[in-house]
C-alpha cells in the first residue's frame, strides 16, 4: 500500500468547486486564537443540517464550545486523551507510509493538543436514537424475511448495528460541515478520542445521559496552508463487481 498526493477530482478549472475543495480538505489542526463569527459557526451547523437523516428523524443536537473558560476546562480532557491515544498508536509510521509525513502529523497532534486552550470553537455532534418498536407482528415478518436464524442474528448484531444506525445519521452531517469549513477558509479535523473519557466530556458540557457523542471537531483560522490531500489512488481501493 502507498500514498500518493493526488487531487482527489476535478479542480476549479475543469469541474465543480467541491471536488476542489474535498481535494485539499486536509486535517488541520494548527489554528489561531483569533475568534470565529458566531454567523459564521451557525454556516456550518447549517451545512451540517442539510446532511441526511436517518428516516429524517433528524435526532441530532451539536453542541458548540466558544467560551475560552469552557475551553480552559475541557483542555485537561483533550490531554489525556490524546496521550492515550498516542501511546496506543505509536509515534512510528503505519507500513506503506511515509515516515517524514506520519511524524509531522504527530507533532500537529501534539501541537493541537499543548494549544487546546486557544481553540477558537469546538463543535460535538450528538444523536438520540430513538428505542426500536417492534411487535409480535413485527418480530414475524423480520424472522421470516431473514430465515430461521434471523432472531439470533438481530440479537448478535443489535449493538453493532445500533451504532453504525447512529452513525450513519450523525457523519454525513459532519463531512457536511468539514466541507463547509473548507469553502470558508477555516481549519477543521474530526476526531473521536473524547470518546476514551466520553462520560466526563458529557458531564463538563452537560449533555445528557441518553444521548451519544460522535465526534469532537476543533475549528479556527489556520495557522498554515491548505494543499492537496495524501490517498491511495483510486486505482488501488476499487474492486469492481467482485472483490
Amino acid at each position: 500500500m502507498t500514498f500518493e498526493t493526488v487531487q482527489a477530482g476535478p479542480g476549479p478549472s475543469d469541474g465543480p468547486a467541491l471536488f476542489s475543495v474535498m481535494s485539499t480538505m486536509r486535517a488541520m489542526r494548527r489554528l489561531k486564537p483569533d475568534p470565529v463569527p458566531d454567523e459564521v459557526v451557525d454556516r456550518l451547523i447549517q451545512a451540517a443540517v442539510w446532511g441526511p437523516s436517518g428516516g429524517n428523524m433528524q435526532a441530532y443536537e451539536y453542541v458548540v464550545v466558544t467560551d475560552r473558560q469552557v475551553m480552559a476546562r475541557l483542555a485537561p480532557l483533550w490531554k489525556r486523551c490524546v496521550d492515550a491515544y498516542l501511546a496506543t498508536t505509536g509515534k512510528h509510521a503505519p507500513q506503506g507510509m511515509d515516515g517524514a509525513a506520519y511524524g509531522r502529523m504527530v507533532a500537529a497532534i501534539e501541537y493541537q493538543r499543548d494549544h487546546f486552550a486557544d481553540t477558537p470553537v469546538l463543535i460535538v455532534p450528538c444523536y438520540r436514537f430513538p428505542e426500536a418498536r417492534f411487535d409480535e407482528e413485527g418480530l414475524g415478518v423480520y424472522a421470516e424475511s431473514l430465515g430461521p436464524a434471523g432472531l439470533e442474528r438481530m440479537a448478535a448484531t443489535e449493538q453493532r448495528f445500533q451504532a453504525l444506525a447512529e452513525g450513519s445519521c450523525v457523519y454525513p452531517g459532519v463531512q457536511n460541515l468539514l466541507l463547509a469549513a473548507r469553502a470558508l477558509g477555516l481549519a477543521a479535523n474530526i476526531t473521536i478520542w473524547h470518546l476514551m473519557l466520553e462520560q466526563e466530556w458529557k458531564e463538563a458540557l452537560g449533555i445528557p445521559e441518553d444521548t451519544h457523542t460522535f465526534a469532537a471537531v476543533p475549528v479556527g483560522w489556520p495557522l498554515g496552508s491548505f494543499g492537496p490531500v495524501r490517498r491511495r489512488p483510486v486505482s488501488e481501493v476499487v474492486h469492481r463487481n467482485h472483490w
